[in-house]
């Protein structure tokens, strides 16, 4: 586990007078693909971010906490249980979280862990979806967190896809995929699409995934110029999305 806060940060309660040290705790895949723009306002709000590595660290203890928890992307697939047998621990630890309601906000490969725990099927998608791109809202997504993306391009970086689990609210889709971001009440929140990446820190995605970019002859070029037309603003308007779900969290 890596903790990546600064102690002496620290959230104050808008309704009591008084200081309350808070947690927020992420399971990432990959170095790269990291909390990214989402790091400074959870500092800001008063977090502390503590990273637990898929993989490595014991992350049963985490998924029953009632913190909450994000769930970042990789380059796996939530199906892929045999392969990558630590994937079911995880599903199976999200069953009774979702059920428990607990904060839990998934990102890509974690949103379609999500899915699978709320018993939707993932499977490969028809398309390789690697691009920067707008998103159709749906009317349900105007009073969420989402709304602050509308007419926004944000980072699509998938081959995988969901069904929309039958508890879900549909919140958005793309031109390729129906299925671009769900959620459960207002402390589940699932997203396909990349949010979170940081403009400053792309060049590491595209060290990183060159391999699967030469594969499926993407743009390497295109999507760097993409980040710079597109990134800042992307990150702007994630700020507020993530700062407005946890803002309106069930908190137990």
């Amino acid at each position: 586990m890596i903790h990546s806060a600064d102690p002496h940060l620290f959230h104050r309660e808008t309704n009591m007078n008084m200081i309350k040290h808070q947690v927020i705790n992420v399971i990432q895949f990959l170095s790269f693909e990291d909390t990214g723009c989402f790091s400074p306002v959870l500092k800001q709000m008063g977090y502390d971010i503590c990273i637990f590595q898929a993989g490595v660290d014991d992350l049963s203890t985490i998924l029953q906490e009632k913190d909450p928890l994000i769930i970042l992307g990789g380059p796996i697939s939530a199906y892929d249980l045999i392969t990558y047998p630590y994937l079911k621990e995880i599903i199976v630890g999200l069953k009774q979280r979702l059920i428990t309601n607990y904060a839990t906000f998934g990102i890509c490969l974690g949103a379609q862990l999500i899915a699978t725990a709320l018993g939707a099927r993932v499977y490969p998608g028809h398309i390789k979806e690697i691009r920067w791109g707008r998103l159709s809202l749906s009317a349900q997504a105007f009073a969420s967190p989402l709304r602050f993306l509308e007419g926004i391009h944000v980072l699509h970086w998938h081959g995988d896809t969901f069904d929309l689990p039958t508890v879900g609210t549909h919140l958005a889709s793309s031109i390729y995929y129906p299925n671009q971001a769900f959620s459960v009440g207002s402390n589940i929140m699932a997203l396909q699409f990349h949010a979170e990446a940081d403009p400053k820190q792309f060049e590491r995605w595209l060290i990183g995934h060159t391999d699967e970019l030469k594969q499926h002859k993407i743009d390497i070029l295109d999507l760097r110029l993409e980040n710079q037309y597109y990134g800042n603003i992307l990150a702007d308007k994630a700020k507020l999305v993530l700062e407005d779900w946890l803002n309106n969290l069930i908190r137990f």
